[in-house]
């Protein structure tokens, strides 16, 4: 999908994430970030986590890669305001690099996040889950994309999912957009497989495509819940949101190739769920877990 100005959904997110030229002082870097846009008119978790990345990373050199994030997220940001990332330096020693970034906007913080970095080249121990069996290829699903476009004149989070995301996302198991899964809700469960890469092509440094996988998979982390729940992104009323999100890479990531998600949520309590995932490259190699918690609310019948 390409806008009337020519730049693609994809092309704005690159420029979204490359943010500002970093200023420094004492033990503190400043840069400067816009947002994407959204339909809530609210900054997208997934990409202030990926930005947070990727400003942590201009305070490490070239040789240190992100291997974890720890983000919580403190208040709702307007994607109307620039965003300052403030990185602390807490640590570099002989293998990692430990910083920690404060979100703000003009009302006060909106997110902090702990980034770790780890000197490629290590070793040690060894192993990973396999990935699932016998899974339909990516390019024979239906995408979000085709699956919202009938209802973009109706939903701006349809008219987001059918021509603004820059991912392409293909679900293995059914999609909760659209409507409840009641048959995972009666058996309790919130088990999903789901297809995701980048719409289009990004020639970009290994921090970025690890850090767009932290945007990317935003997008559907918390449908497990949704799913368990009896729940969908359209059910009358529902509020949720981001509280918190960790997510380890293990190796590289390649954003131009398909990811499989491997979800599933353990539990739900207080208005909160948690999902988890795994992820895998086409290959088979599992490459990134990640773990998010969410509000998730529905008015009383």
């Amino acid at each position: 999908m390409t806008h009337e100005d020519g730049i693609t959904p994809l092309d704005h997110l690159t420029k979204v994430l490359e943010l500002g030229e970093p200023s420094t002082y004492r033990n503190h870097t400043y840069i400067n970030g816009e947002s994407m846009y959204f339909p809530t008119g609210r900054v997208y978790g997934g990409q202030v986590i990926a930005q947070s990345v990727i400003a942590a990373s201009k305070t490490v050199g070239p040789s240190r890669l992100p291997h974890s994030v720890h983000g919580y997220f403190i208040a709702a940001g307007d994607i109307r305001q620039d965003l300052l990332f403030d990185v602390e330096n807490l640590r570099d020693g002989r293998s990692f690099s430990a910083r920690r970034v404060n979100v703000t906007q003009a009302e006060g913080s909106i997110l902090t996040a702990i980034a770790s970095f780890q000197e490629t080249g290590q070793e040690g121990v060894e192993f990973a889950d396999p990935m699932p069996e016998d899974l339909p290829d990516p390019e024979t699903l239906t995408s979000a994309k085709e699956l919202m476009r009938p209802y973009a004149a109706q939903s701006p989070f349809a008219n987001y999912y059918a021509e603004k995301s820059p991912f392409d996302i293909r679900h293995v198991t059914p999609t909760v957009m659209l409507r409840a899964d009641k048959d995972s809700a009666e058996h309790d469960s919130g088990k999903q497989m789901v297809w995701m890469k980048a719409d289009g092509h990004v020639d970009v440094p290994q921090v970025m495509h690890r850090a767009m996988l932290a945007l990317g998979c935003d997008q559907v982390m918390m449908e497990p819940v949704l799913r368990r729940a009896g729940l969908s992104i359209s059910t009358p009323g529902i509020s949720y949101a981001s509280i918190d999100h960790s997510m380890w890479w293990y190796q590289d990531i390649d954003i131009n190739e398909w990811h499989l998600y491997v979800q599933d949520t353990p539990i739900a309590a207080h208005g909160r769920g948690l999902g988890i995932a795994k992820v895998y490259a086409q290959n088979g190699d599992l490459v990134a877990a990640i773990a998010q918690e969410a509000m998730v609310r529905v008015p009383q019948e």
